[in-house]
Protein backbone atom coordinates (compact mmCIF):
# COMPACT_ATOMS: atom_id res chain seq x y z
CA UNK A 1 0.00 0.00 0.00
CA UNK A 2 2.08 3.23 -0.87
CA UNK A 3 1.76 6.05 1.84
CA UNK A 4 2.08 8.87 0.04
CA UNK A 5 -1.84 8.89 0.13
CA UNK A 6 -1.81 10.20 3.87
CA UNK A 7 -1.17 13.11 5.34
CA UNK A 8 -0.33 14.59 8.69
CA UNK A 9 -2.87 17.86 9.73
CA UNK A 10 -0.82 21.72 8.93
CA UNK A 11 2.37 21.36 10.69
CA UNK A 12 4.45 24.55 12.02
CA UNK A 13 8.15 23.49 13.27
CA UNK A 14 10.08 25.39 15.53
CA UNK A 15 12.00 26.64 12.82
CA UNK A 16 8.43 28.49 11.06
CA UNK A 17 7.68 29.95 14.10
CA UNK A 18 11.35 31.34 15.17
CA UNK A 19 10.80 33.20 12.09
CA UNK A 20 7.45 34.36 12.61
CA UNK A 21 6.46 31.82 9.01
CA UNK A 22 3.51 29.49 8.44
CA UNK A 23 4.12 26.08 7.46
CA UNK A 24 1.54 25.58 4.95
CA UNK A 25 0.40 22.35 5.05
CA UNK A 26 2.36 19.74 3.29
CA UNK A 27 0.55 16.61 1.11
CA UNK A 28 2.23 13.92 0.45
CA UNK A 29 0.05 13.35 -2.94
CA UNK A 30 0.47 16.76 -4.12
CA UNK A 31 4.50 17.27 -2.97
CA UNK A 32 4.63 13.82 -4.90
CA UNK A 33 2.77 15.21 -7.97
CA UNK A 34 4.79 18.55 -8.01
CA UNK A 35 8.44 16.85 -7.73
CA UNK A 36 7.59 14.24 -10.79
CA UNK A 37 6.24 17.01 -13.16
CA UNK A 38 7.83 20.36 -11.95
CA UNK A 39 4.46 22.27 -12.07
CA UNK A 40 2.53 23.58 -8.99
CA UNK A 41 6.40 25.01 -7.89
CA UNK A 42 9.68 25.93 -8.23
CA UNK A 43 11.73 23.71 -9.84
CA UNK A 44 15.22 23.00 -8.48
CA UNK A 45 17.40 24.42 -11.51
CA UNK A 46 15.18 27.88 -10.41
CA UNK A 47 15.78 27.49 -6.75
CA UNK A 48 20.03 27.23 -7.63
CA UNK A 49 19.29 29.94 -9.91
CA UNK A 50 18.04 32.07 -7.03
CA UNK A 51 20.99 31.06 -4.69
CA UNK A 52 23.40 32.17 -7.61
CA UNK A 53 22.23 35.31 -7.73
CA UNK A 54 22.36 35.83 -3.82
CA UNK A 55 18.39 35.43 -3.15
CA UNK A 56 19.10 33.02 -0.32
CA UNK A 57 16.50 34.28 2.09
CA UNK A 58 13.83 34.05 -0.69
CA UNK A 59 14.60 30.22 -0.58
CA UNK A 60 14.98 29.96 3.22
CA UNK A 61 11.32 31.79 3.34
CA UNK A 62 9.57 29.60 0.48
CA UNK A 63 11.57 26.40 2.51
CA UNK A 64 8.94 27.57 4.89
CA UNK A 65 5.69 27.77 2.24
CA UNK A 66 5.67 23.97 1.01
CA UNK A 67 8.36 24.52 -1.77
CA UNK A 68 9.86 21.09 -1.33
CA UNK A 69 12.99 21.82 -3.97
CA UNK A 70 13.90 25.19 -1.73
CA UNK A 71 13.41 23.20 1.50
CA UNK A 72 16.06 20.71 0.07
CA UNK A 73 18.22 23.14 -0.81
CA UNK A 74 18.21 25.01 2.35
CA UNK A 75 18.42 22.44 4.81
CA UNK A 76 21.40 21.64 2.61
CA UNK A 77 22.73 24.90 3.24
CA UNK A 78 22.40 25.20 7.05
CA UNK A 79 24.19 21.90 7.29
CA UNK A 80 26.98 23.15 5.62
CA UNK A 81 27.21 25.75 7.85
CA UNK A 82 26.79 23.30 10.90
CA UNK A 83 23.29 24.30 11.68
CA UNK A 84 22.14 20.66 11.79
CA UNK A 85 19.62 21.14 13.65
CA UNK A 86 18.54 23.99 11.85
CA UNK A 87 18.63 21.97 8.85
CA UNK A 88 16.06 18.89 10.02
CA UNK A 89 13.61 21.32 11.54
CA UNK A 90 13.28 22.51 7.72
CA UNK A 91 12.18 19.34 6.57
CA UNK A 92 10.54 18.07 9.16
CA UNK A 93 6.68 19.42 8.12
CA UNK A 94 7.64 17.34 4.55
CA UNK A 95 9.17 14.07 6.95
CA UNK A 96 6.02 14.41 9.02
CA UNK A 97 3.71 13.55 5.91
CA UNK A 98 5.30 10.11 5.99
CA UNK A 99 6.61 11.43 1.80
CA UNK A 100 9.61 8.85 0.82
CA UNK A 101 11.36 11.21 -0.96
CA UNK A 102 12.18 13.51 2.30
CA UNK A 103 12.48 10.76 4.67
CA UNK A 104 15.07 9.99 1.95
CA UNK A 105 16.14 13.06 2.19
CA UNK A 106 16.73 13.26 5.97
CA UNK A 107 18.45 10.12 5.93
CA UNK A 108 21.21 11.11 3.44
CA UNK A 109 21.59 14.09 5.41
CA UNK A 110 21.98 13.03 8.84
CA UNK A 111 24.47 10.10 7.34
CA UNK A 112 26.78 12.69 5.26
CA UNK A 113 27.07 14.55 8.88
CA UNK A 114 28.14 11.06 10.74
CA UNK A 115 24.90 10.55 12.38
CA UNK A 116 24.42 7.36 10.81
CA UNK A 117 22.51 5.20 13.44
CA UNK A 118 19.48 8.20 13.58
CA UNK A 119 19.41 7.74 9.66
CA UNK A 120 19.33 4.17 10.04
CA UNK A 121 16.60 4.19 12.74
CA UNK A 122 14.27 6.84 10.62
CA UNK A 123 14.66 4.73 7.40
CA UNK A 124 14.05 1.31 9.31
CA UNK A 125 10.44 3.40 10.87
CA UNK A 126 9.16 3.67 7.51
CA UNK A 127 10.12 -0.19 6.35
CA UNK A 128 8.16 -1.53 9.39
CA UNK A 129 5.33 0.57 8.43
CA UNK A 130 5.26 -1.54 5.30
CA UNK A 131 7.01 1.20 2.26
CA UNK A 132 7.42 -0.68 -0.54
CA UNK A 133 11.28 1.03 -1.15
CA UNK A 134 12.21 1.26 1.85
CA UNK A 135 13.56 -2.29 2.20
CA UNK A 136 16.29 -1.43 -0.64
CA UNK A 137 17.46 2.26 0.89
CA UNK A 138 17.15 0.34 4.72
CA UNK A 139 19.34 -2.31 3.74
CA UNK A 140 21.97 -0.61 1.44
CA UNK A 141 22.13 1.79 4.30
CA UNK A 142 23.40 -1.02 6.80
CA UNK A 143 25.69 -2.65 3.89
CA UNK A 144 27.55 0.75 4.12
CA UNK A 145 28.13 0.81 7.76
CA UNK A 146 29.52 -2.62 8.43
CA UNK A 147 26.00 -4.19 8.55
CA UNK A 148 25.95 -6.55 5.36
CA UNK A 149 25.02 -9.21 7.01
CA UNK A 150 22.31 -8.26 8.62
CA UNK A 151 21.37 -6.56 5.78
CA UNK A 152 21.70 -9.90 3.59
CA UNK A 153 19.56 -11.55 5.73
CA UNK A 154 16.83 -9.27 5.60
CA UNK A 155 17.13 -9.11 1.47
CA UNK A 156 17.22 -12.81 1.47
CA UNK A 157 13.00 -13.91 1.78
CA UNK A 158 13.01 -11.25 -1.01
CA UNK A 159 15.14 -12.87 -3.74
CA UNK A 160 13.03 -12.63 -6.56
CA UNK A 161 11.90 -9.30 -6.58
CA UNK A 162 14.50 -7.58 -9.19
CA UNK A 163 15.27 -4.63 -7.54
CA UNK A 164 15.71 -6.06 -3.80
CA UNK A 165 17.46 -9.06 -5.68
CA UNK A 166 20.24 -6.71 -7.41
CA UNK A 167 20.45 -4.91 -3.84
CA UNK A 168 21.34 -8.48 -2.42
CA UNK A 169 23.89 -8.94 -5.17
CA UNK A 170 25.67 -5.77 -4.24
CA UNK A 171 25.33 -6.49 -0.49
CA UNK A 172 26.63 -10.18 -1.01
CA UNK A 173 30.36 -9.45 -0.93
CA UNK A 174 30.76 -7.64 2.15
CA UNK A 175 28.71 -10.05 3.74
CA UNK A 176 30.76 -12.56 2.84
CA UNK A 177 27.78 -14.36 0.86
CA UNK A 178 28.25 -14.59 -2.90
CA UNK A 179 28.49 -18.39 -3.11
CA UNK A 180 24.72 -18.03 -1.08
CA UNK A 181 23.76 -15.87 -3.75
CA UNK A 182 25.48 -17.40 -6.95
CA UNK A 183 23.62 -20.41 -5.36
CA UNK A 184 20.23 -19.02 -5.51
CA UNK A 185 20.61 -17.23 -8.90
CA UNK A 186 22.08 -20.27 -10.60
CA UNK A 187 18.89 -22.14 -11.17
CA UNK A 188 17.31 -19.33 -13.29
CA UNK A 189 20.13 -19.67 -15.25
CA UNK A 190 18.33 -22.56 -16.93
CA UNK A 191 14.70 -20.63 -17.51
CA UNK A 192 13.58 -19.13 -20.31
CA UNK A 193 11.23 -16.56 -20.35
CA UNK A 194 7.82 -17.26 -22.20
CA UNK A 195 6.43 -13.85 -21.42
CA UNK A 196 9.05 -11.56 -21.16
CA UNK A 197 9.52 -9.43 -18.83
CA UNK A 198 6.09 -10.95 -16.84
CA UNK A 199 6.74 -13.97 -15.83
CA UNK A 200 10.30 -13.46 -14.43
CA UNK A 201 9.84 -10.08 -12.92
CA UNK A 202 12.39 -8.49 -15.09
CA UNK A 203 14.53 -11.19 -13.64
CA UNK A 204 15.44 -13.36 -16.55
CA UNK A 205 17.95 -15.56 -17.52
CA UNK A 206 20.91 -12.98 -19.31
CA UNK A 207 19.83 -10.38 -16.01
CA UNK A 208 20.53 -13.19 -14.23
CA UNK A 209 23.78 -14.08 -15.68
CA UNK A 210 24.68 -10.53 -15.06
CA UNK A 211 24.49 -10.82 -11.79
CA UNK A 212 26.61 -14.10 -11.50
CA UNK A 213 28.97 -12.33 -13.47
CA UNK A 214 29.50 -9.11 -11.22
CA UNK A 215 29.66 -11.16 -8.50
CA UNK A 216 32.72 -13.47 -10.14
CA UNK A 217 34.16 -9.82 -11.02
CA UNK A 218 34.39 -8.75 -7.64
CA UNK A 219 35.68 -11.79 -6.65
CA UNK A 220 38.30 -11.36 -8.77
CA UNK A 221 37.44 -14.50 -11.31
CA UNK A 222 37.84 -12.71 -14.18
CA UNK A 223 37.85 -15.54 -16.76
CA UNK A 224 34.86 -17.22 -15.47
CA UNK A 225 32.84 -13.69 -15.37
CA UNK A 226 33.76 -13.31 -19.07
CA UNK A 227 32.73 -16.44 -19.97
CA UNK A 228 29.36 -16.18 -18.31
CA UNK A 229 28.52 -13.18 -20.25
CA UNK A 230 29.76 -14.43 -23.43
CA UNK A 231 26.77 -17.83 -22.93
CA UNK A 232 24.01 -15.10 -22.62
CA UNK A 233 22.42 -13.62 -25.63
CA UNK A 234 18.71 -14.06 -26.26
CA UNK A 235 18.98 -10.78 -28.19
CA UNK A 236 21.47 -8.91 -30.03
CA UNK A 237 22.62 -6.93 -26.62
CA UNK A 238 22.34 -8.97 -23.60
CA UNK A 239 25.44 -8.12 -21.56
CA UNK A 240 27.21 -7.21 -24.11
CA UNK A 241 27.43 -4.02 -22.27
CA UNK A 242 28.82 -5.33 -19.29
CA UNK A 243 31.13 -7.70 -20.83
CA UNK A 244 32.86 -4.55 -22.88
CA UNK A 245 33.09 -2.90 -19.65
CA UNK A 246 34.49 -5.52 -17.57
CA UNK A 247 36.73 -5.92 -20.98
CA UNK A 248 37.98 -2.28 -20.67
CA UNK A 249 38.21 -2.54 -16.93
CA UNK A 250 41.00 -4.82 -16.98
CA UNK A 251 42.68 -3.23 -19.84
CA UNK A 252 41.38 -6.67 -22.37
CA UNK A 253 42.25 -5.20 -25.57
CA UNK A 254 42.87 -7.74 -27.91
CA UNK A 255 39.21 -9.84 -26.59
CA UNK A 256 37.41 -5.94 -26.78
CA UNK A 257 38.78 -5.34 -30.43
CA UNK A 258 37.49 -8.91 -31.28
CA UNK A 259 33.77 -8.09 -29.70
CA UNK A 260 34.08 -4.79 -31.72
CA UNK A 261 34.39 -6.62 -34.76
CA UNK A 262 30.86 -8.10 -34.18
CA UNK A 263 29.23 -5.27 -32.33
CA UNK A 264 25.84 -4.03 -33.28
CA UNK A 265 24.86 -2.56 -30.30
CA UNK A 266 27.46 0.13 -30.67
CA UNK A 267 28.89 -0.18 -27.03
CA UNK A 268 31.33 -1.89 -27.66
CA UNK A 269 33.44 0.01 -29.87
CA UNK A 270 32.60 3.01 -27.77
CA UNK A 271 34.29 1.54 -24.99
CA UNK A 272 37.41 0.27 -27.07
CA UNK A 273 38.03 3.85 -28.27
CA UNK A 274 37.35 5.17 -25.24
CA UNK A 275 40.41 3.01 -23.44
CA UNK A 276 42.46 3.46 -26.80
CA UNK A 277 42.26 7.15 -26.24
CA UNK A 278 42.89 6.92 -22.53
CA UNK A 279 45.85 5.22 -23.64
CA UNK A 280 46.84 8.02 -25.73
CA UNK A 281 46.09 6.23 -29.10
CA UNK A 282 44.27 8.30 -30.81
CA UNK A 283 44.52 7.38 -33.98
CA UNK A 284 43.65 3.60 -32.81
CA UNK A 285 40.41 4.97 -31.40
CA UNK A 286 39.54 6.91 -34.61
CA UNK A 287 40.19 3.95 -36.71
CA UNK A 288 38.16 1.78 -34.07
CA UNK A 289 35.02 3.79 -34.95
CA UNK A 290 35.84 4.08 -38.63
CA UNK A 291 36.69 0.45 -39.52
CA UNK A 292 34.34 -1.94 -36.86
CA UNK A 293 32.43 -4.06 -38.97
CA UNK A 294 28.26 -4.03 -38.21
CA UNK A 295 25.97 -1.95 -38.28
CA UNK A 296 27.39 0.40 -35.23
CA UNK A 297 30.09 1.81 -37.10
CA UNK A 298 27.96 3.64 -39.18
CA UNK A 299 25.30 4.39 -36.88
CA UNK A 300 24.27 8.12 -35.60
CA UNK A 301 25.56 7.45 -32.07
CA UNK A 302 28.92 6.06 -33.19
CA UNK A 303 29.07 8.71 -35.45
CA UNK A 304 28.58 11.34 -32.63
CA UNK A 305 31.17 9.90 -30.24
CA UNK A 306 33.73 9.24 -33.13
CA UNK A 307 32.96 13.68 -34.22
CA UNK A 308 33.34 14.24 -30.11
CA UNK A 309 36.38 12.45 -30.18
CA UNK A 310 37.86 14.30 -33.65
CA UNK A 311 36.79 17.77 -32.06
CA UNK A 312 38.76 16.80 -28.72
CA UNK A 313 41.86 16.35 -29.81
CA UNK A 314 41.49 19.57 -32.99
CA UNK A 315 40.27 18.25 -35.51
CA UNK A 316 37.07 20.03 -36.11
CA UNK A 317 36.60 19.85 -39.49
CA UNK A 318 36.54 15.98 -39.51
CA UNK A 319 34.52 15.92 -36.83
CA UNK A 320 31.79 18.17 -38.99
CA UNK A 321 32.05 16.02 -42.04
CA UNK A 322 31.32 13.38 -40.07
CA UNK A 323 28.18 14.18 -38.53
CA UNK A 324 26.92 15.86 -42.24
CA UNK A 325 27.24 12.63 -43.16
CA UNK A 326 25.05 11.66 -40.88
CA UNK A 327 22.70 14.10 -41.41
CA UNK A 328 22.36 14.01 -45.18
CA UNK A 329 21.47 10.27 -44.85
CA UNK A 330 18.96 11.19 -42.31
CA UNK A 331 16.38 13.60 -44.53
CA UNK A 332 17.06 16.14 -41.77
CA UNK A 333 14.13 15.66 -38.73
CA UNK A 334 16.77 13.96 -35.97
CA UNK A 335 19.08 15.03 -33.16
CA UNK A 336 21.81 14.38 -36.10
CA UNK A 337 20.94 18.18 -36.55
CA UNK A 338 21.11 19.72 -33.60
CA UNK A 339 25.09 17.96 -33.32
CA UNK A 340 25.87 18.92 -36.30
CA UNK A 341 25.13 22.57 -35.78
CA UNK A 342 26.01 22.65 -32.38
CA UNK A 343 29.30 21.27 -33.31
CA UNK A 344 29.66 24.01 -35.90
CA UNK A 345 28.83 26.41 -33.41
CA UNK A 346 31.85 24.81 -31.09
CA UNK A 347 34.34 25.00 -34.10
CA UNK A 348 33.44 28.35 -35.09
CA UNK A 349 32.11 27.19 -38.64
CA UNK A 350 28.70 28.62 -38.88
CA UNK A 351 28.40 29.34 -42.33
CA UNK A 352 28.97 25.12 -42.36
CA UNK A 353 25.87 24.44 -40.47
CA UNK A 354 23.97 27.05 -42.42
CA UNK A 355 24.47 25.73 -45.83
CA UNK A 356 23.30 22.10 -44.55
CA UNK A 357 20.16 23.55 -43.32
CA UNK A 358 19.39 25.76 -46.31
CA UNK A 359 20.05 23.04 -48.31
CA UNK A 360 17.81 20.93 -46.84
CA UNK A 361 15.47 23.73 -46.70
CA UNK A 362 15.98 23.91 -50.67
CA UNK A 363 15.41 20.08 -50.99
CA UNK A 364 11.85 20.61 -48.89
CA UNK A 365 10.54 23.33 -51.33
CA UNK A 366 11.70 26.24 -48.84
CA UNK A 367 9.24 25.24 -46.46
CA UNK A 368 10.72 24.25 -42.92
CA UNK A 369 8.69 23.10 -39.60
CA UNK A 370 9.79 25.48 -36.77
CA UNK A 371 11.04 22.37 -35.14
CA UNK A 372 13.69 22.13 -37.43
CA UNK A 373 14.05 26.00 -38.21
CA UNK A 374 15.43 27.24 -35.04
CA UNK A 375 18.13 25.16 -35.20
CA UNK A 376 19.81 27.82 -37.68
CA UNK A 377 19.34 30.67 -35.27
CA UNK A 378 22.04 30.52 -32.93
CA UNK A 379 23.80 29.66 -36.24
CA UNK A 380 22.76 32.95 -38.05
CA UNK A 381 23.06 35.08 -34.53
CA UNK A 382 27.15 33.89 -34.52
CA UNK A 383 27.03 34.83 -38.74
CA UNK A 384 25.22 37.56 -38.67
CA UNK A 385 24.32 39.16 -35.77
CA UNK A 386 21.27 38.63 -32.77
CA UNK A 387 19.17 40.99 -34.30
CA UNK A 388 19.05 39.22 -38.02
CA UNK A 389 18.60 35.54 -35.98
CA UNK A 390 15.90 37.23 -34.31
CA UNK A 391 14.39 39.18 -37.85
CA UNK A 392 14.52 35.74 -39.63
CA UNK A 393 12.63 33.91 -36.36
CA UNK A 394 9.88 35.99 -36.72
CA UNK A 395 9.43 35.75 -40.14
CA UNK A 396 8.79 32.29 -39.93
CA UNK A 397 5.08 31.18 -40.11
CA UNK A 398 5.80 30.05 -36.48
CA UNK A 399 7.69 32.40 -35.42
CA UNK A 400 4.75 33.90 -33.16
CA UNK A 401 4.09 30.90 -31.55
CA UNK A 402 4.10 30.00 -27.86
CA UNK A 403 7.06 27.22 -28.41
CA UNK A 404 8.97 29.43 -30.05
CA UNK A 405 9.27 32.26 -27.96
CA UNK A 406 11.46 30.51 -25.66
CA UNK A 407 14.31 30.53 -29.03
CA UNK A 408 13.77 33.67 -29.67
CA UNK A 409 14.32 35.20 -25.76
CA UNK A 410 17.00 32.87 -25.74
CA UNK A 411 18.89 34.95 -28.40
CA UNK A 412 17.91 38.27 -26.89
CA UNK A 413 19.31 37.05 -23.43
CA UNK A 414 21.87 35.86 -24.73
CA UNK A 415 22.66 38.76 -26.02
CA UNK A 416 22.19 40.74 -22.73
CA UNK A 417 18.79 42.21 -23.86
CA UNK A 418 17.01 40.08 -21.04
CA UNK A 419 14.16 42.57 -20.63
CA UNK A 420 13.20 42.20 -24.27
CA UNK A 421 13.12 37.96 -23.66
CA UNK A 422 10.82 38.53 -20.73
CA UNK A 423 8.50 40.73 -23.26
CA UNK A 424 8.63 38.04 -25.56
CA UNK A 425 7.59 35.40 -22.80
CA UNK A 426 5.35 37.63 -21.36
CA UNK A 427 3.17 37.29 -24.45
CA UNK A 428 3.04 33.81 -23.55
CA UNK A 429 3.21 33.11 -19.91
CA UNK A 430 1.19 30.23 -19.23
CA UNK A 431 3.20 27.84 -21.69
CA UNK A 432 6.63 29.48 -20.53
CA UNK A 433 6.35 30.24 -17.13
CA UNK A 434 9.76 28.33 -16.09
CA UNK A 435 12.00 30.00 -18.57
CA UNK A 436 9.87 33.51 -18.17
CA UNK A 437 10.99 33.12 -14.29
CA UNK A 438 14.25 32.42 -14.56
CA UNK A 439 14.84 35.96 -16.65
CA UNK A 440 12.90 37.80 -14.19
CA UNK A 441 15.24 36.20 -11.05
CA UNK A 442 18.34 37.19 -13.26
CA UNK A 443 16.53 40.68 -13.82
CA UNK A 444 15.80 40.93 -9.85
CA UNK A 445 12.27 40.88 -9.99
CA UNK A 446 11.57 37.76 -8.14
CA UNK A 447 8.83 38.43 -6.92
CA UNK A 448 7.11 38.55 -10.24
CA UNK A 449 8.94 35.46 -10.78
CA UNK A 450 7.38 33.60 -7.87
CA UNK A 451 4.14 34.55 -9.23
CA UNK A 452 4.36 33.17 -12.17
CA UNK A 453 5.45 29.97 -11.11
CA UNK A 454 2.21 29.64 -8.75
CA UNK A 455 -0.48 27.51 -10.00
CA UNK A 456 -3.62 29.20 -11.67
CA UNK A 457 -6.17 29.07 -9.31
CA UNK A 458 -9.46 27.13 -10.79
CA UNK A 459 -12.17 30.08 -10.26
CA UNK A 460 -10.48 32.98 -11.55
CA UNK A 461 -7.77 31.46 -14.23
CA UNK A 462 -5.34 33.69 -12.59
Amino acid sequence: MSTLLYAKPPLVSAWCRRRALWCVAVDATDLEYQTRTRSGCIPPELVSRLLERGHVEVVEQQAGRGEWFCALAWARLLGEQGRQADALEVLAPYRATGWWTAVVAVAELLEGWGRVEEAIEITRVRMAAGHPMALEFYTRLLARHGRAEEAFTLLRPYFGERSLTVALVDVATAAGREEEAVALLAPRTEHRCSDFPWCCGGLDRDRVIGLIATIRERQGRIDEAIALLRTGGTTPRSNREQLAALLARQGRLGELRAAAANDESGYVVDRLAWLLEERGDVEGAIAAYRQADGTAAHGANSAFELARLLARHGRGKEAIDVMRVQADGRNGYDWVLHALSELCLEEGRPEDGLAHLEALAAARGGEVEWDLYWIRLPLIAARDGVDEAIAQGRSHPEGATSYAAPHIAELLAGAGRTEEAVAVLEQHAPGNRHELAGYLIDLGRVEDALAVLRPRSPATGA
